[in-house]
């Protein structure tokens, strides 16, 4: 499995600290979610998500039930 890179800030306050933003945040959140859910459906076979207003259980054939309506 590939190995995401993790952003980091280059933003510093007048004292010399880093901080994040919510965009950097956001963005590694993301491709770490994406990441696990990769890692989820090797391991497991499915992964449970919400779609189009419903839970549903995507398995790794393609196969997608639904669960409950959200």
């Amino acid at each position: 499995m590939k190995t995401a890179a993790i952003k980091k800030t280059a933003s510093v306050t007048q004292d010399g600290f880093a901080y994040l933003t919510k965009r950097i945040v956001v963005s590694n959140a993301k491709t770490l979610a994406k990441m696990a859910a990769r890692k989820a459906m090797a391991t497991m076979g499915f992964v449970v998500m919400a779609h189009k207003g419903w839970i549903v259980k995507k398995h790794a054939d393609g196969l997608v039930e639904k669960i409950i309506k959200i």
